[in-house]
C-alpha cells in the first residue's frame, strides 16, 4: 500500500454495525477499566519496576507520542517493560525506534547475572520453557552456560514427551509449503476436531503461540471469521501491525495538521439509498488470483462496468485485502460501484501481499514485464540455499512487513538449535518454534544455525523496486523498511498497468496520489510507458526526494511536478494543471490504512481517522478530473 505518509504491504469501513460497534467500544474503553491501552499497561507496570522517578514521568512519555505503537513493537520483539520505558526516558521524544533498540541492549549488557528475572530467564522463557525448569537448570549449570542450560530444558522436555511434541507426531514435514496446512503445524489433533465447540479458542491459542498477544488475536479471529485458518489471520495481523507502526512516522511535526471530514459528509450525502443488495458482504476469493495471473489459463477476459465508471481516465485504487468487513463494500461504493479484484502477490514474487485493487482499466491482453520476477525464496536469494535447512518447507515469504526481528530474537533461535548440530535434524518442537518465528517475521537462513531478517536491499529485490532504490539521500534504515513495507508490489502493479502501453503508444499523463517511493512509477517505466507528466502528491519529504532522483537517474523526459498534501490540491489548482498539459489519463494511488486495520487499538477509527479520512480526497480528486475530461 502507498502512502500519504503511511499509505503504503493495510481500510475503510462503515463502523455502523453491531459487531463494529462492540469492538469499538471494547478497545476504547477508559484507563479506569479492565482493557486499558496497552501502552498505558506496559507503563505502568515499568512504573512499578523501573528507575523512573514518578508515575508522572511515564505518563509523560505516552502524551509525548509512545502509545501502542512504539511500546507494542519493542514488547513484541522480547524486551523487559521496564527497560522500554527507561529506554524511551532517556533516548528522547524525537528517537527512532533504532536508536531505543540500541539503548535497551545496552542495557541488557550491563544488567546484573542474579537478578530474579534475569536475561536468562527471559530468554528461555520466550522459547516456551517452564520457569520453574528454567531456574532449576540456571541454577545447576549456571547463569553464564547458556547452552549446557539450553541442553538440559530441551533433555527434560523430551524425557517427559512434552504435548507439543505429541501434537505433530501426525504431521508429514516432507511436505511442501503449498501441500501442507500452516494450520496443521500450529494446531493440536483436538483443535482440529470439527465437533469441538471450541474452535476459536483454539485459533487464539494457536496465534498465542506464534508470539501475539491474547488482545491482538481475538480481534483477528473476530474481524476473519470463524472459518479463516491461521495462515489468513497470520497475515491479518502482519497487515494490522504494519499500518500500527507507519502511522505519521515521516510527518514532520509541521506537516501534520488536523484532517477535516466536511468532504466525507459532502460525500456520504450524495449516496443514493441502499438496497439490501448493497449489504452483501465482499467476498475473498480462495485463491486470490484476480482476474487471472500471467501464462496461466483460465483468465478472466471481460468485465462489464458500470456505465459512471466507465473511461478515459483510467483510475487505480490499492488497499490491504484483509480489511475490517464493510470496508471494501464502503470503498466501492464511493468509486462507482465497481467490483474490486483481489491479489495476492505470491503469484507474481517470493512474497505475499494480499491487495484488493478497485480500477476501470480494460483486463484483457494484461503482459508480465520482463524479466520476471524470482517465484521462491531460494531463487530470489540464492545464498541462502546452502544453508536453508531441509525441515524448513518455506518457500515463500508472508507479507513484507515495516519491522525486522530482532538480534535477540535470531539469538534465540541460534541457541535452540546449536544443542542440536550432531544431529540429523532437531527435535519437532524445536522446529515448530523455529519455523513460526521464521513465518512471523520473514527470517532467511544465512549460515550454520542464522536465521536473519531481510536487509532492505533484499526488500527491494522482492518488491520490484531497483536497488538502492531508497538508500540514501536522508532516509534512514529504519525509515527504509517502513516505506519499502507500505509500498506496491511492482510486479502485480505493472501486470495491471501493462494494458496501458497500446492505448497510449505516445506517452502517457499520470496524477500520482499518495506516491510513496514511486511504485506506480517504477511499474510504468519497466513496461516502457514513457511518462509524459507524473503530478506527484506525498507528504514525506524523503519519499518526494526517492522519487525525484528516480524520475533524473532513469532519465525521463517528461515533466515531474510535486505536490506536498492532497488537501491543497485544490479543484482550481487540478484544472489548472488539466488546463495547461491537456488532462490526465490515469489517477493511480492507495490512501492511508491506519485507521482502518482491523488490529490498530489506538486510532482505529475507520473512514473518519485522521489518515485514513484522505480516501475522501482520493474520490474528490478523481471526479474532478473525470468531471473536466468530460466536458472537453
Amino acid at each position: 500500500m502507498k502512502a500519504q505518509d503511511s499509505a503504503g504491504d493495510d481500510d475503510y469501513v462503515d463502523w455502523n454495525t453491531d459487531d463494529d460497534l462492540e469492538i469499538d467500544n471494547f478497545q476504547s474503553s477508559p484507563p479506569s477499566s479492565p482493557v486499558q491501552s496497552r501502552a498505558e499497561t506496559l507503563v505502568g507496570v515499568a512504573v512499578t519496576n523501573s528507575s523512573l522517578s514518578s508515575p508522572t514521568e511515564t505518563t509523560d512519555l505516552v502524551q509525548m507520542g509512545f502509545s501502542d505503537e512504539i511500546f507494542a513493537t519493542l514488547f513484541d520483539m522480547g524486551f523487559p517493560v521496564e527497560m522500554i520505558a527507561k529506554a524511551i526516558e532517556e533516548a528522547g521524544p524525537n528517537a527512532e525506534t533504532s536508536v531505543i533498540i540500541d539503548t535497551i541492549s545496552k542495557y541488557s549488557s550491563d544488567c546484573e547475572a542474579g537478578s530474579s528475572k534475569s536475561k536468562a530467564i527471559d530468554h528461555f522463557l520466550a522459547m516456551g520453557f517452564d520457569e520453574e525448569k528454567v531456574i532449576k537448570a540456571i541454577h545447576e549449570h549456571g547463569e553464564e552456560n547458556m547452552e549446557q542450560i539450553a541442553n538440559a530444558l530441551l533433555s527434560c522436555a523430551e524425557a517427559e514427551k512434552l504435548p507439543v511434541e505429541e501434537e505433530e507426531d501426525d504431521i508429514d514435514w516432507s511436505l511442501s509449503d503449498d501441500e501442507i496446512s500452516y494450520s496443521d503445524i500450529l494446531i493440536s489433533d483436538d483443535e482440529k476436531d470439527p465437533n469441538s465447540s471450541n474452535e476459536n479458542g483454539n485459533q487464539i491459542r494457536s496465534l498465542v503461540r506464534m508470539g501475539f498477544s491474547e488482545l491482538e488475536a481475538s480481534l483477528a479471529v473476530e474481524r476473519c471469521g470463524e472459518n479463516v485458518d491461521i495462515a489468513e489471520l497470520t497475515d491479518f495481523l502482519c497487515a494490522a501491525q504494519m499500518a500500527r507502526e507507519f502511522s505519521e512516522f515521516h510527518t514532520d511535526p509541521e506537516e501534520q495538521k488536523p484532517r477535516h471530514d466536511f468532504k466525507k459528509r459532502r460525500l456520504e450525502s450524495k449516496k443514493e439509498p441502499r438496497s439490501s443488495a448493497d449489504d452483501e458482504p465482499v467476498r475473498l476469493p480462495n485463491p486470490m488470483i484476480g482476474f487471472g495471473l500471467p501464462n496461466e489459463p483460465g483468465l478472466i477476459t471481460h468485465r462489464t462496468l458500470p456505465e459512471l465508471a466507465r473511461g478515459p481516465p483510467f483510475f487505480y485504487y490499492e488497499n490491504v485485502a484483509l480489511a475490517p468487513k464493510g470496508v471494501w463494500e464502503t470503498i466501492s461504493r464511493h468509486l462507482y460501484e465497481i467490483l474490486p479484484e483481489f491479489v495476492d502477490s505470491k503469484y507474481f514474487c517470493a512474497a505475499a501481499r494480499k491487495r484488493g485493487y478497485i480500477h476501470n482499466l480494460p483486463i484483457n491482453n494484461r503482459f508480465q514485464i520482463q524479466p520476471p520476477p524470482k517465484y521462491t525464496i531460494t531463487e530470489a536469494f540464492p545464498l541462502t540455499k546452502k544453508w536453508w535447512p531441509d525441515w524448513d518447507k518455506r518457500t515463500k515469504l508472508n507479507c513484507i512487513l515495516t519491522v525486522t526481528g530482532s538480534a535477540q530474537l535470531t539469538n534465540r533461535i541460534r541457541l535452540a538449535l546449536e544443542p542440536h548440530s550432531g544431529e540429523p535434524e532437531p527435535p519437532k518442537h524445536v522446529q515448530r518454534y523455529v519455523i513460526d518465528q521464521c513465518r512471523r517475521w520473514n527470517l532467511v537462513w544465512v549460515g550454520k544455525n542464522k536465521a536473519a531478517p531481510l536487509e532492505p536491499d533484499e526488500m527491494e529485490n522482492l518488491l520490484g523496486f531497483p536497488k538502492n532504490h531508497t538508500r540514501g539521500g536522508g532516509m534512514s534504515r529504519t525509515e527504509r523498511y517502513k516505506s519499502l513495507g507500505n509500498s506496491f508490489q511492482v510486479d502485480t502493479v505493472a501486470y495491471h498497468l501493462s494494458v496501458l502501453k497500446p492505448i497510449f503508444p505516445d506517452g502517457i499523463n499520470v496524477l500520482s496520489l499518495f506516491t510513496g517511493i514511486g511504485g506506480g512509477e517504477v511499474a510504468l517505466h519497466r513496461l516502457q510507458i514513457r511518462m509524459k507528466l507524473v503530478v506527484s502528491v506525498e507528504i514525506s519529504k524523503v519519499n518526494r526526494n526517492i522519487l525525484k532522483d528516480f524520475w533524473e537517474q532513469t532519465n525521463q523526459t517528461g515533466v515531474l511536478i510535486e505536490f506536498s498534501d492532497v488537501q491543497n490540491l485544490t479543484n482550481d489548482t487540478i484544472e489548472g494543471l488539466m488546463k495547461k498539459y491537456g488532462g490526465f489519463d490515469l489517477v493511480i494511488g492507495g490512501s492511508p490504512c491506519n485507521n482502518l486495520a482491523g488490529g490498530n487499538r489506538v486510532s482505529r477509527v475507520g473512514l473518519g481517522g485522521d489518515q485514513s479520512s484522505l480516501f475522501f480526497e482520493y474520490c474528490r480528486i478523481l471526479e474532478v478530473v473525470r468531471a473536466r475530461m468530460r466536458r472537453s
